[in-house]
């Protein structure tokens, strides 16, 4: 956005828990009581009279001497004070230092702290020192903290509006703090409005009679629309996570200031289409199906995230013609899926499941018929993909011969083998194991014909996607002993929730291992995904770049430096970039660095642009035909 300056609002801001993340006499008791067998207790008390204070509870002054008296600090105490603070302001002054150095004049510190740690702190960061009106402590000549300064009005009832009277501004004046005390300026008719600032610290009280929440100070910027560190502020994108996601995911997005919402379970449409209202960005994994109807009632879905290697769940095409960009985890769990199949089909060729059945019932049946080793014998793959290349591996190295078959063409690793035709693959396998995708094409790909194909005897397993084997016809296979052993993880209906009962043709059948599509469920997987798919939504989000999308030009940028980031999508239809460079001439924009990326249906162009210019130009940027998003970033 253009850069704009105050002309006439003053700000009025508090220091602790607003300007810093922390409450300064409270850290100066931790710090001055330390070795004090009574120092929890202490500080204890010095909090719970801040929090009464701040939440008007009791009287200001009253609170503020008996916290005085509690301290026993010396003036060395606040120097360690203020070295730490320095690493305790809030993040988002941080960020926006530039706009609080540009608008010195017109920014003022009043608080009920003390000006021998705020002011080093304050002026860091551009405020004038002159501007900073706080207390001050009275020291004996051995530099211990005695008291304070009486005279000073704001160590009185009622001080931060007779230090406002005292400053006569002239026009409008904004108060933002987390305190009943910055409350009173507006409530007093000093402040034209209040803000009740959240970054550090609710407190409900203040946030009822505040006019705005301003969850940072980049919210209170983006409400007056002044000049600001971010396009946008974090805390107003609200973030959906779905299915348990791991928790690394949820923190990922915490830290960086979003609104997230984080659900165990899976949603079905109605649901979803009334929860995904006003959300930016969602995560979800295989369970929830995210639909044209469900996309018809997002109306701020800006990117997806499925924390799994599939996507069929989601409506690819959809989603990017309303310039929704989608993610996955196409590798961060193929391990995981890889050691559950080699176990399976060991367990499964060793007849190990009947056996221990057997001795769960109390039958003792040492044999070895039915009972063979791996090694030697033939696996092969359906789908030589991430999962399947990395299993072709593993399964050389325990003596297997490898055979796989693949509609595309794939460059074999070791000695693996590629067969031209699927019943080529069936005919010859003691081991099929299943790794395709979730293509409507795949459906029913293994039926009755493929079962009939294979050897008497043979192994078979799932891993992969649940439509693509015909379950009554594999449950007949098993039954006929056609098929001696079969595992499988996933199903063409699976449960929404670990409440909801499992039913399958395939239960109670004889050395065969259900598993309830845990391929990719181990702790290992689901943290390499929760931190995976977060990077990837948040680089689209605060960068712009779609590299990895599965439905989206990818396009992989720098990093933003000294400029202005637009984000156009669009139809792929010819001449935007013509019409875009066109605005950007007649408006005499400089470009700094341009991008652009299509796909069959969309195009996607970045541009780079030097801080000069006008809403009128931003305009005519969104009224191109054809615009599908437009969005800013800085």
């Amino acid at each position: 956005m253009p850069t704009l300056t105050l002309s006439n609002p003053y700000i009025i801001i508090d220091f602790d828990s607003t300007f810093t993340k922390v409450e300064g006499l409270d850290e100066l008791a931790a710090i001055a009581l330390t070795g004090h067998p009574e120092r929890e207790r202490i500080v204890q008390e010095i909090v719970d009279l801040t929090n009464k204070g701040m939440n008007g509870e009791m009287s200001f002054a009253d609170g503020l001497r008996q916290r005085i008296d509690l301290l026993k600090a010396k003036r060395s105490h606040i120097d360690e004070l203020i070295i730490f603070l320095r690493t305790k302001v809030s993040d988002s002054f941080k960020r926006n230092q530039h706009f609080l150095t540009e608008n010195t004049d017109h920014i003022f510190i009043v608080s009920s702290g003390f000006k021998e740690f705020i002011v080093p702190i304050a002026t860091e960061l551009g405020i004038r020192a002159d501007h900073v009106y706080a207390n001050e402590f009275r020291f004996d000549e051995d530099d211990n903290i005695i008291g304070i300064d009486e005279n000073n009005v704001l160590s009185t009832d009622g001080g931060k509006i007779k230090l406002l009277e005292s400053l006569k501004l002239e026009g409008e004046v904004f108060a933002i703090g987390d305190g009943y005390t910055d409350y009173q300026l507006k409530e007093s008719g000093l402040a034209s409005r209040f803000y009740a600032f959240t970054e550090n610290v609710e407190r409900p009280k203040v946030m009822a009679v505040a006019d705005h929440i301003a969850t940072s100070f980049d919210d209170f910027l983006y409400d007056n629309k002044l000049s600001r560190s971010q396009s946008y502020p974090k805390s107003r994108i609200k973030v959906l996570l779905l299915e348990n996601v791991h928790p690394v995911a949820l923190r990922a997005f915490e830290e960086q200031g979003f609104n997230v919402e984080f659900v165990k379970g899976a949603l079905d449409e109605d649901e979803l289409c009334e929860r995904i209202k006003d959300v930016s960005i969602i995560g979800i994994r295989s369970k929830t199906n995210i639909t044209k109807r469900v996309l018809e009632n997002a109306n701020r879905l800006m990117a997806i995230g499925a924390f799994c290697i599939g996507t069929n769940q989601i409506d690819l095409e959809e989603a990017a013609s309303r310039g929704i960009a989608v993610f996955n985890a196409p590798y961060s769990n193929t391990r995981s899926v890889v050691e559950l199949a080699v176990g399976e089909m060991i367990l499964l060729i060793r007849n190990i499941v009947t056996k221990s059945n057997q001795m769960h019932a109390g039958v003792w049946d040492k044999s070895a018929n039915g009972s063979f080793e791996v090694r030697g014998k033939k696996l092969g793959m359906v789908g030589y993909g991430s999962i399947g290349t990395q299993l072709s591996v593993v399964a050389e190295a325990l003596g297997m011969e490898v055979y796989f078959y693949d509609g595309v063409e794939k460059l074999s690793l070791g000695n693996a083998r590629k067969l031209n035709t699927l019943e080529e693959l069936l005919a010859i396998s003691d081991v099929i194991s299943m790794h395709v995708d979730g293509r409507k094409e795949n459906k029913n790909l293994i039926g009755k014909r493929e079962f009939d194909l294979m050897k008497d005897g043979v192994i078979f397993m799932n891993l992969s996607r649940g439509h693509v084997v015909d379950i009554a016809a594999l449950a007949d296979a098993v039954k006929s002993g056609k098929v001696a052993g079969a595992s499988v993880d996933v199903f063409p209906y699976e449960p929404k929730t670990n409440a909801e009962s499992f039913e399958s043709e395939l239960r109670g059948l004889p050395n065969v291992i259900l598993t309830p599509h845990i391929g990719g469920s181990t702790e290992e997987a689901q943290e390499n995904i929760g931190h995976f798919v977060p990077a990837k939504l948040l680089e689209f989000m605060n960068n712009g770049s779609s590299y990895g999308s599965v439905n989206f030009p990818e396009v992989q940028l720098p990093k933003l430096k000294d400029s202005h980031r637009l984000l156009h999508i669009h139809a792929n239809v010819p001449g935007v970039l013509a019409k875009l460079n066109q605005i950007f001439a007649n408006n005499n924009i400089n470009i700094t660095g341009q991008y652009l990326k299509t796909n069959e249906s969309i195009g996607y162009v970045i541009v780079d642009i030097a801080k000069g210019y006008t809403e009128e130009f931003i305009q005519e940027v969104k009224e191109v035909e054809g615009t599908i998003r437009f969005r800013m970033l800085y």
